[in-house]
Protein backbone atom coordinates (compact mmCIF):
# COMPACT_ATOMS: atom_id res chain seq x y z
CA UNK A 1 0.00 0.00 0.00
CA UNK A 2 1.30 3.88 -0.52
CA UNK A 3 3.61 4.74 2.17
CA UNK A 4 2.08 8.51 2.79
CA UNK A 5 0.85 9.21 5.88
CA UNK A 6 -3.11 10.87 6.50
CA UNK A 7 -2.63 14.46 5.71
CA UNK A 8 -2.78 16.33 9.09
CA UNK A 9 -6.09 18.56 9.90
CA UNK A 10 -5.86 22.26 10.69
CA UNK A 11 -3.89 22.99 13.44
CA UNK A 12 -4.95 23.52 16.94
CA UNK A 13 -4.19 26.92 18.87
CA UNK A 14 -1.08 26.58 20.63
CA UNK A 15 -1.53 25.26 24.24
CA UNK A 16 -0.21 27.21 27.19
CA UNK A 17 3.39 26.74 28.01
CA UNK A 18 4.51 25.13 30.95
CA UNK A 19 7.91 26.12 32.99
CA UNK A 20 8.24 22.28 34.18
CA UNK A 21 11.20 21.98 31.16
CA UNK A 22 12.24 18.02 31.82
CA UNK A 23 9.83 16.33 29.39
CA UNK A 24 6.54 17.64 30.55
CA UNK A 25 4.78 15.03 27.97
CA UNK A 26 7.29 12.18 28.33
CA UNK A 27 8.20 12.61 24.90
CA UNK A 28 10.80 9.91 23.76
CA UNK A 29 14.68 10.81 23.60
CA UNK A 30 14.50 13.80 25.22
CA UNK A 31 17.00 13.76 26.99
CA UNK A 32 19.02 13.24 23.64
CA UNK A 33 17.26 16.44 22.83
CA UNK A 34 18.52 17.92 25.96
CA UNK A 35 22.07 17.02 25.13
CA UNK A 36 21.95 18.72 21.52
CA UNK A 37 20.61 21.96 22.95
CA UNK A 38 23.61 21.66 25.95
CA UNK A 39 26.08 21.66 23.06
CA UNK A 40 24.38 24.43 21.15
CA UNK A 41 24.45 26.15 23.89
CA UNK A 42 28.39 25.70 24.05
CA UNK A 43 28.00 23.82 27.44
CA UNK A 44 25.45 25.13 29.06
CA UNK A 45 22.65 23.51 30.81
CA UNK A 46 19.37 23.98 29.04
CA UNK A 47 17.23 23.04 32.07
CA UNK A 48 18.82 26.42 33.04
CA UNK A 49 18.11 28.42 29.79
CA UNK A 50 14.77 26.87 28.37
CA UNK A 51 12.33 29.47 30.81
CA UNK A 52 8.70 27.92 28.84
CA UNK A 53 7.81 24.88 26.62
CA UNK A 54 4.86 25.45 24.58
CA UNK A 55 3.33 22.70 22.80
CA UNK A 56 2.16 23.37 19.01
CA UNK A 57 0.84 20.37 17.52
CA UNK A 58 1.53 16.81 18.32
CA UNK A 59 5.50 15.75 18.37
CA UNK A 60 6.17 19.98 18.14
CA UNK A 61 7.23 22.54 20.86
CA UNK A 62 8.52 25.61 21.19
CA UNK A 63 11.39 26.20 23.68
CA UNK A 64 11.51 29.66 25.01
CA UNK A 65 14.95 30.55 26.81
CA UNK A 66 16.45 33.43 28.86
CA UNK A 67 18.27 36.62 27.76
CA UNK A 68 21.44 34.17 27.40
CA UNK A 69 21.43 32.71 24.68
CA UNK A 70 21.75 33.60 21.04
CA UNK A 71 17.85 32.81 20.51
CA UNK A 72 14.75 34.18 22.05
CA UNK A 73 13.14 30.35 21.42
CA UNK A 74 13.16 27.67 19.05
CA UNK A 75 11.17 25.18 17.55
CA UNK A 76 11.79 21.36 18.24
CA UNK A 77 10.10 18.59 16.25
CA UNK A 78 9.72 15.16 16.48
CA UNK A 79 9.88 13.34 13.58
CA UNK A 80 10.51 10.11 12.03
CA UNK A 81 14.38 8.69 11.15
CA UNK A 82 13.39 8.76 7.13
CA UNK A 83 11.64 12.58 7.55
CA UNK A 84 14.49 13.44 9.24
CA UNK A 85 16.45 12.43 6.19
CA UNK A 86 15.00 14.07 3.57
CA UNK A 87 14.00 17.35 5.45
CA UNK A 88 17.83 17.89 6.50
CA UNK A 89 18.60 17.27 2.71
CA UNK A 90 16.43 19.91 1.61
CA UNK A 91 17.43 22.59 4.50
CA UNK A 92 21.18 21.76 3.63
CA UNK A 93 21.39 20.71 0.19
CA UNK A 94 18.35 21.11 -2.11
CA UNK A 95 16.92 24.27 -1.63
CA UNK A 96 20.79 26.03 -1.40
CA UNK A 97 21.04 24.64 -5.08
CA UNK A 98 18.15 26.56 -6.23
CA UNK A 99 19.31 29.28 -4.61
CA UNK A 100 16.40 29.28 -2.39
CA UNK A 101 17.60 28.16 1.03
CA UNK A 102 15.24 31.21 2.80
CA UNK A 103 12.44 28.56 1.62
CA UNK A 104 12.64 26.98 4.94
CA UNK A 105 13.65 27.86 8.48
CA UNK A 106 17.09 27.01 9.23
CA UNK A 107 18.01 24.12 10.88
CA UNK A 108 20.35 24.34 13.89
CA UNK A 109 20.76 20.80 14.72
CA UNK A 110 19.35 17.15 15.57
CA UNK A 111 19.31 14.28 18.14
CA UNK A 112 18.51 10.82 17.12
CA UNK A 113 17.86 7.75 20.07
CA UNK A 114 19.97 5.07 20.37
CA UNK A 115 17.84 2.86 18.57
CA UNK A 116 17.43 5.20 15.74
CA UNK A 117 13.27 4.91 16.05
CA UNK A 118 13.17 8.91 16.58
CA UNK A 119 14.63 12.12 15.58
CA UNK A 120 14.20 15.98 16.90
CA UNK A 121 15.01 18.26 14.76
CA UNK A 122 16.10 21.88 15.88
CA UNK A 123 14.85 25.14 14.24
CA UNK A 124 14.39 28.20 13.80
CA UNK A 125 11.50 29.85 15.25
CA UNK A 126 9.45 31.76 12.72
CA UNK A 127 6.83 33.04 15.34
CA UNK A 128 3.34 32.41 14.64
CA UNK A 129 2.77 35.02 11.84
CA UNK A 130 1.30 32.26 9.12
CA UNK A 131 -0.58 33.11 6.07
CA UNK A 132 -3.62 31.08 8.11
CA UNK A 133 -3.47 33.68 10.78
CA UNK A 134 -3.02 37.07 8.58
CA UNK A 135 -4.21 36.42 5.16
CA UNK A 136 -4.51 39.50 4.13
CA UNK A 137 -4.53 40.03 -0.16
CA UNK A 138 -1.01 41.14 -0.51
CA UNK A 139 0.56 38.88 1.58
CA UNK A 140 -1.51 35.78 -0.17
CA UNK A 141 -0.33 37.48 -3.55
CA UNK A 142 3.28 37.57 -2.69
CA UNK A 143 3.02 33.87 -1.84
CA UNK A 144 1.64 33.15 -4.31
CA UNK A 145 4.20 34.21 -6.58
CA UNK A 146 6.66 32.85 -4.27
CA UNK A 147 5.39 30.03 -4.76
CA UNK A 148 5.30 30.01 -8.53
CA UNK A 149 8.90 31.11 -8.23
CA UNK A 150 10.04 27.82 -6.35
CA UNK A 151 8.35 25.63 -8.76
CA UNK A 152 9.99 27.65 -11.67
CA UNK A 153 13.54 27.51 -10.26
CA UNK A 154 13.11 23.88 -9.41
CA UNK A 155 11.95 22.65 -12.77
CA UNK A 156 13.63 20.06 -14.95
CA UNK A 157 16.35 20.67 -12.23
CA UNK A 158 19.85 18.46 -11.73
CA UNK A 159 18.01 17.94 -7.85
CA UNK A 160 15.31 16.50 -9.16
CA UNK A 161 16.42 13.27 -9.47
CA UNK A 162 18.48 13.07 -5.89
CA UNK A 163 14.92 14.33 -4.35
CA UNK A 164 13.34 11.60 -6.03
CA UNK A 165 15.78 9.01 -4.45
CA UNK A 166 14.35 10.13 -0.72
CA UNK A 167 11.35 11.87 -1.21
CA UNK A 168 7.45 10.55 -2.63
CA UNK A 169 6.15 11.26 -6.21
CA UNK A 170 3.29 13.04 -6.46
CA UNK A 171 2.03 12.97 -10.43
CA UNK A 172 -0.48 10.93 -11.54
CA UNK A 173 1.26 7.22 -10.56
CA UNK A 174 0.62 8.87 -6.86
CA UNK A 175 -3.49 9.37 -7.46
CA UNK A 176 -3.20 5.58 -9.45
CA UNK A 177 -1.78 4.24 -7.05
CA UNK A 178 -3.59 5.86 -3.83
CA UNK A 179 -6.93 4.78 -6.12
CA UNK A 180 -5.81 1.15 -6.43
CA UNK A 181 -4.34 0.42 -2.74
CA UNK A 182 -8.04 2.50 -1.52
CA UNK A 183 -9.82 -0.41 -3.16
CA UNK A 184 -7.92 -2.83 -1.86
CA UNK A 185 -8.74 -2.21 1.57
CA UNK A 186 -12.29 -1.55 1.24
CA UNK A 187 -12.37 -5.10 -0.49
CA UNK A 188 -10.26 -6.55 2.68
CA UNK A 189 -12.82 -4.59 4.98
CA UNK A 190 -15.65 -6.43 3.44
CA UNK A 191 -14.29 -9.75 2.58
CA UNK A 192 -13.17 -9.89 6.68
CA UNK A 193 -17.43 -9.36 6.87
CA UNK A 194 -16.20 -5.99 9.25
CA UNK A 195 -20.08 -4.37 9.29
CA UNK A 196 -20.16 -0.43 10.02
CA UNK A 197 -23.05 0.88 12.34
CA UNK A 198 -26.68 1.54 11.43
CA UNK A 199 -25.31 5.25 11.10
CA UNK A 200 -22.93 4.26 8.34
CA UNK A 201 -24.14 1.66 6.77
CA UNK A 202 -23.52 1.56 2.99
CA UNK A 203 -20.24 3.57 3.29
CA UNK A 204 -18.26 1.21 1.83
CA UNK A 205 -20.02 0.21 -1.01
CA UNK A 206 -20.53 3.98 -1.64
CA UNK A 207 -16.76 4.81 -1.20
CA UNK A 208 -15.66 1.43 -3.66
CA UNK A 209 -18.41 2.42 -6.41
CA UNK A 210 -17.07 6.10 -6.50
CA UNK A 211 -12.95 4.82 -6.16
CA UNK A 212 -13.96 2.62 -8.94
CA UNK A 213 -15.15 5.18 -11.35
CA UNK A 214 -12.04 6.95 -10.30
CA UNK A 215 -9.56 4.17 -11.54
CA UNK A 216 -11.95 3.81 -14.73
CA UNK A 217 -11.25 7.37 -14.65
CA UNK A 218 -7.41 7.64 -15.19
CA UNK A 219 -6.73 7.19 -19.40
CA UNK A 220 -8.84 10.40 -19.32
CA UNK A 221 -6.76 12.23 -16.61
CA UNK A 222 -3.45 11.28 -18.07
CA UNK A 223 -4.15 12.75 -21.35
CA UNK A 224 -4.68 16.24 -19.85
CA UNK A 225 -1.40 15.34 -17.59
CA UNK A 226 0.11 15.19 -20.50
CA UNK A 227 -0.89 18.28 -22.49
CA UNK A 228 -1.11 20.65 -19.53
CA UNK A 229 1.21 19.49 -16.17
CA UNK A 230 3.96 20.54 -17.50
CA UNK A 231 7.76 19.40 -15.76
CA UNK A 232 8.41 17.69 -12.73
CA UNK A 233 8.98 20.07 -10.45
CA UNK A 234 10.32 19.73 -6.31
CA UNK A 235 6.88 20.18 -4.27
CA UNK A 236 6.29 20.53 -0.16
CA UNK A 237 3.43 18.28 -0.38
CA UNK A 238 1.68 19.78 2.33
CA UNK A 239 1.35 23.44 1.49
CA UNK A 240 -1.83 24.07 3.59
CA UNK A 241 -1.34 28.08 4.47
CA UNK A 242 -0.47 27.30 7.87
CA UNK A 243 2.54 26.20 6.95
CA UNK A 244 3.18 29.42 4.77
CA UNK A 245 5.22 32.73 5.89
CA UNK A 246 5.92 35.89 3.90
CA UNK A 247 8.48 37.59 5.31
CA UNK A 248 11.01 40.45 3.56
CA UNK A 249 9.40 43.42 2.23
CA UNK A 250 6.51 44.77 -0.06
CA UNK A 251 9.29 45.37 -2.82
CA UNK A 252 11.25 42.00 -2.03
CA UNK A 253 8.69 39.63 -0.29
CA UNK A 254 10.28 35.83 0.94
CA UNK A 255 8.95 32.32 1.22
CA UNK A 256 9.01 30.70 4.10
CA UNK A 257 7.45 27.10 4.14
CA UNK A 258 7.58 25.20 7.36
CA UNK A 259 6.35 21.24 7.83
CA UNK A 260 8.29 19.88 4.78
CA UNK A 261 7.75 16.49 6.09
CA UNK A 262 6.51 15.27 2.10
CA UNK A 263 8.80 17.17 0.13
CA UNK A 264 8.95 15.22 -3.68
CA UNK A 265 8.45 15.74 -6.76
CA UNK A 266 5.63 16.47 -9.23
CA UNK A 267 3.64 18.53 -11.18
CA UNK A 268 3.13 21.93 -9.64
CA UNK A 269 -0.28 21.45 -9.16
CA UNK A 270 0.11 18.96 -6.28
CA UNK A 271 1.22 22.13 -4.52
CA UNK A 272 -0.90 24.93 -5.80
CA UNK A 273 -3.78 22.46 -5.17
CA UNK A 274 -3.62 22.27 -1.61
CA UNK A 275 -2.83 26.17 -1.39
CA UNK A 276 -6.23 27.23 -3.78
CA UNK A 277 -8.24 24.95 -1.86
CA UNK A 278 -7.42 26.50 1.64
CA UNK A 279 -9.54 29.70 0.15
CA UNK A 280 -13.13 30.51 -0.39
CA UNK A 281 -14.02 29.17 -3.93
CA UNK A 282 -14.40 32.93 -5.25
CA UNK A 283 -10.75 34.03 -4.12
CA UNK A 284 -9.29 31.55 -6.14
CA UNK A 285 -9.69 32.78 -9.04
CA UNK A 286 -7.61 36.16 -8.41
CA UNK A 287 -4.65 33.85 -6.59
CA UNK A 288 -4.12 31.41 -9.60
CA UNK A 289 -3.84 34.30 -12.24
CA UNK A 290 -1.27 35.49 -9.82
CA UNK A 291 0.96 32.36 -9.53
CA UNK A 292 0.05 32.51 -13.46
CA UNK A 293 1.20 35.99 -14.10
CA UNK A 294 4.20 34.88 -11.92
CA UNK A 295 5.42 31.75 -13.82
CA UNK A 296 4.93 33.43 -17.57
CA UNK A 297 7.66 35.52 -15.86
CA UNK A 298 9.62 33.05 -16.44
CA UNK A 299 8.67 32.07 -19.40
CA UNK A 300 6.50 29.19 -17.95
CA UNK A 301 2.66 28.90 -19.63
CA UNK A 302 0.01 27.64 -17.85
CA UNK A 303 -2.77 25.11 -19.74
CA UNK A 304 -6.46 26.02 -20.19
CA UNK A 305 -8.88 26.73 -17.16
CA UNK A 306 -10.31 23.69 -17.64
CA UNK A 307 -7.29 21.32 -18.12
CA UNK A 308 -5.94 23.49 -14.77
CA UNK A 309 -9.41 22.32 -12.55
CA UNK A 310 -9.08 19.04 -13.93
CA UNK A 311 -5.08 18.92 -12.77
CA UNK A 312 -6.64 20.49 -9.38
CA UNK A 313 -9.51 17.72 -8.75
CA UNK A 314 -7.11 14.86 -9.46
CA UNK A 315 -4.45 16.53 -6.72
CA UNK A 316 -7.17 16.38 -4.18
CA UNK A 317 -8.87 13.69 -4.61
CA UNK A 318 -5.37 11.40 -4.85
CA UNK A 319 -5.17 12.83 -1.26
CA UNK A 320 -8.86 11.85 -0.75
CA UNK A 321 -7.89 8.23 -1.47
CA UNK A 322 -5.01 7.71 0.48
CA UNK A 323 -7.32 9.11 3.31
CA UNK A 324 -9.39 6.23 2.69
CA UNK A 325 -6.37 3.61 3.12
CA UNK A 326 -5.56 4.42 6.67
CA UNK A 327 -9.00 3.80 8.28
CA UNK A 328 -10.10 1.04 6.21
CA UNK A 329 -6.58 -0.38 7.65
CA UNK A 330 -6.61 0.43 11.48
CA UNK A 331 -10.78 -1.52 10.99
CA UNK A 332 -8.78 -4.25 9.82
CA UNK A 333 -6.12 -4.26 11.94
CA UNK A 334 -7.81 -3.49 15.36
CA UNK A 335 -11.27 -2.61 14.53
CA UNK A 336 -10.47 0.59 15.64
CA UNK A 337 -13.60 2.83 16.92
CA UNK A 338 -12.63 6.09 14.75
CA UNK A 339 -12.17 3.64 11.62
CA UNK A 340 -16.22 4.16 10.24
CA UNK A 341 -16.48 7.79 11.21
CA UNK A 342 -13.06 9.38 9.47
CA UNK A 343 -14.15 6.52 6.84
CA UNK A 344 -17.71 9.27 6.75
CA UNK A 345 -15.47 12.11 6.84
CA UNK A 346 -13.50 11.60 3.87
CA UNK A 347 -17.00 10.56 1.73
CA UNK A 348 -18.04 14.22 2.86
CA UNK A 349 -14.96 15.99 0.92
CA UNK A 350 -15.94 13.95 -1.72
CA UNK A 351 -19.41 14.83 -2.03
CA UNK A 352 -18.40 18.63 -1.53
CA UNK A 353 -15.92 18.40 -4.18
CA UNK A 354 -18.30 17.02 -6.15
CA UNK A 355 -20.81 20.39 -5.65
CA UNK A 356 -17.77 22.12 -6.60
CA UNK A 357 -16.84 20.85 -9.74
CA UNK A 358 -20.61 20.55 -10.97
CA UNK A 359 -20.90 24.44 -10.42
CA UNK A 360 -17.77 24.99 -12.47
CA UNK A 361 -19.59 22.93 -15.45
CA UNK A 362 -23.24 25.55 -14.62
Amino acid sequence: MTLVEPRPRPRPRPQAGTRDVANPRGEPAWTELWQCLRALLQGADPTDRVTNVQPLKAKVYRLEFDARTPWSSVVVKRVEPAVAQRTRLLAQRWLPTLGMEHACPRLLGAAADRRGEVVWQIYQDLGDDTLAARPAPERVEAAAQQIAELHRRAARHGVLPDVRRFGAGLGLEYFATNVRDAIAALDALQAARIQPPTSHAGLPERLLARLRALLADVPRRAAVFERAAGPDTLLHGDLWTINVFVTGTVERPELRLVDWDRVGVGPFSYDLSTFLFRFPVEQRPGILECYREAAARGGWQLGSPEDLALLFDTAERARYANRVIWPAVALLQERAAWGFPELAEVERWFLALDGEAQRRTL
